[in-house]
């Protein structure tokens, strides 16, 4: 039952019902909103003495990815295959834009938890992924959101990000006060950037257009990292949120993990990390390297992300998950976020 009777509300529990009853679950069942959607509404759904979360994706004309879709078939091959560091995948229904999982209760790591067990923790589930890589049903998965394969596909895919924030408009002070940020203080670390790039690629003999080998390209959950992780009540690791997942870029993955700010992973663990992934490559020092030479460029692309809440349809996204406007106290947590990130970034290099 809800406590809210909206219209959308009730079209949702319609919705819920009949895809308890399509997973075999018939009769009562319970819908109770929970909080730390950044991008789409989860529900807890109680039914027969048993828990089970509903997902319900944003959509929107300017964002067509299937959320849906890309999660739901990533989750349901990998359990399939036998991984079980993930919720399982039980129902879906596309027409409504919902999904249904196993509900694992638990909390979110604290950043004092990231240790270096949970760091294995994180290596053991990204290797039981690509020990599947090679099943033909690992074939029909998509390429992950923002999927890159060269070094130049990477400079570009943040060039586009950075691109599409110089756009913000200045209705509010908070907006002109990002505006001035992305333009001048992040636009100057970004060419600062590509010339670091561009030079260490030179220096280590790569091309900027080459490609990895196809046989390089892994199954990558995308947004890696302890911020989409629960630790259970048993104690066990499970991580969640693969709507941008499918095939990618080792260094990708790599940078994603050490650049995601939520929940963020020591450096000291850097290594240890690369060398688990590089292990299975055609060429380790290629692949070390390539890793190495964009991690800055992704801790550029992460400060914009960081900034979406200044993008049109970031902004609605944040507004469908959490059903309210966040409004100028959220943007301008966010430019906070962002300026320490870039303040972050610029130290490594004075070092």
């Amino acid at each position: 039952m809800l406590t809210d009777f909206s219209p959308t509300s009730k079209t949702l529990y319609a919705a819920a019902v009949d895809l308890m009853a399509a997973a075999g679950y018939c009769g009562d069942v319970s819908l109770e909103p929970l909080a730390g959607g950044g991008n789409n509404r989860v529900f807890r759904i109680a039914a027969k003495g048993e828990s089970f979360l509903l997902k319900a994706y944003f959509q929107h004309p300017d964002d067509p990815r299937d959320r849906l879709g890309t999660e739901f078939a990533f989750s349901r091959f990998a359990w399939e295959n036998g991984v079980r560091g993930l919720p399982e995948a039980i129902a879906s229904d596309s027409e409504n834009n919902l999904a249904l999982y196993e509900f694992v209760g638990g909390r979110q790591l604290q950043p004092d938890e990231v240790t270096e067990a949970a760091v294995d923790r994180a290596i053991a589930f990204y290797r039981d992924l690509n020990r599947c890589k090679l099943l033909p049903e690992a074939q029909v998965l998509p390429k992950a959101s923002e999927a890159c394969f060269s070094i130049a596909e990477h400079l570009q895919c943040v060039e586009r990000r950075l691109e599409r924030l110089k756009a913000v408009g200045a209705a509010t002070e908070c907006d002109r006060e990002a505006a001035d940020f992305i333009h001048n203080q992040l636009g100057e670390v970004w060419i600062r950037a590509i010339e670091l790039v561009v030079d260490r690629a030179s220096r280590s003999g790569l091309t900027l257009d080459a490609e990895i080998p196809p046989q390089d390209k892994c199954l990558s959950p995308s947004d890696f990292g302890f911020h989409n992780a629960i630790l259970s009540e048993s104690g066990e690791l499970r991580f969640i949120d693969f709507e941008y997942a499918g095939w990618d870029d080792p260094a990708k993955m790599v940078c994603d993990f050490f650049c995601q700010p939520a929940v963020p992973v020591s450096g000291n663990y850097y290594h240890k990390f690369v060398e688990a992934v590089v292990a299975n490559l055609s060429d380790s020092d290629i692949h070390r390297q390539r890793m190495a030479i964009l991690l800055p460029v992704y801790r550029v692309k992460w400060c914009c992300i960081i900034l979406n809440n200044f993008l049109p349809v970031g902004s609605k996204r944040r507004n469908f998950a959490r059903s309210a406007d966040g409004g100028e106290y959220l943007k301008a947590a966010q430019l906070q976020k962002a300026r320490g990130a870039l303040q972050e970034l610029t130290k490594t290099w004075a070092t």
